[in-house]
């Protein structure tokens, strides 16, 4: 099993902020974002939580298909410099 891992620490979020689960709490400020991507799901996790946090939350849409590794990561770049743009995720199958 192949799998690939990123994790990008210290992320100001935009005025909007990042929303987890399904229905829950937006989280503000800085933020760590964190992928897991999966070969044999072809699944990207990304979560996400408050710098220096223990607790990791999915992010709401989260896992999403991905076909690759290199798909992850590009789906991990399009997460980062969305939450800096302040748009307000979930993901969706749209990103990259």
């Amino acid at each position: 099993m192949s799998w690939a891992s990123w994790t990008t620490c210290g992320i100001f979020a935009g005025r909007d902020g990042v929303m987890t689960g399904e229905s829950g709490p937006v989280l503000t400020g800085e933020l760590d974002i964190h992928t897991t991507w999966t070969e044999v799901e072809c699944l990207a996790y990304v979560t996400v939580q408050y710098s220096g946090a223990s607790d990791w939350l999915p992010l709401a849409g989260s896992p999403v298909p991905c076909p690759s590794e290199e798909a992850s990561r590009a789906l991990h770049e399009a997460v980062i410099n969305s939450v800096r743009a302040g748009a307000r995720l979930p993901l969706t199958t749209g990103l990259p």
